[in-house]
């Protein structure tokens, strides 16, 4: 897999473990899962929450040319993932790097872009019909505009922001979490595939 033309970088969330003062980067097993099935050809990288600058040289250095930003705690509650996160998209734009912002991934990608956050109701441990089908929902907190230069894909019954894509750039943000679904869905498989560039 050294050699393969699609190096995806993931981020992970911060965790820390019980009984030690000792943070910690996790990443759901669940990515591995749906990775290896949507996308077996692709070479795919964990991102070490390291900072600005520093996640730059890391990206580099292994060749990193996609990325996902997963899910996990809001953003705020651990800086150092959130500087991370944003020098990324930095780096990602300066090199058009395709990326896919899923839950607190696309929150990421709003406020990156000046938008700013609501508190919502019954988006946790629920479903939504979209336009292509019934997505699953794990968050108490939206997008309260759509960040500029994005168009909004979907909307939740409610009239939230599930979905947006970026204009110029291949950048899409999806609130719903592919990898936790227990039979992948083929619409988030096709999504990926036109996204990350898979011929």
């Amino acid at each position: 897999m050294q050699n393969s033309r699609l190096r995806i970088g993931v981020t992970m969330r911060i965790l820390e473990a019980k009984g030690y003062c000792e943070p910690r980067d996790a990443l759901a097993q669940d990515w591995a899962n749906f990775l290896g099935s949507a996308m077996p050809e692709a070479a795919w990288l964990p991102i070490p929450n390291l900072g600005a600058k520093k996640v730059r040289i890391y990206c580099e250095k292994w060749c990193l040319n996609r990325l996902i930003l997963t899910g996990g705690e809001d953003i705020g509650v651990s800086p150092l993932r959130d500087e991370t996160e944003n020098d990324l998209l930095v780096w990602a734009n300066e090199r058009a790097v395709p990326v896919l912002g899923v839950c607190r991934g696309m929150q990421m990608l709003g406020i990156h872009a000046g938008s700013n956050l609501k508190p919502v109701r019954g988006h946790v441990r629920t479903r939504h019909k979209l336009s292509f089908g019934s997505v699953n929902s794990y968050h108490n907190l939206s997008l309260d505009t759509c960040p500029h230069e994005f168009h909004i894909e979907e909307l939740s019954e409610d009239g939230e922001i599930e979905a947006i894509s970026h204009k110029f750039l291949p950048w899409e943000g999806w609130m719903w979490h592919p990898e936790r679904e227990k039979h992948f869905a083929k619409h988030d498989i096709l999504r990926l595939h036109r996204l990350m560039g898979k011929k």
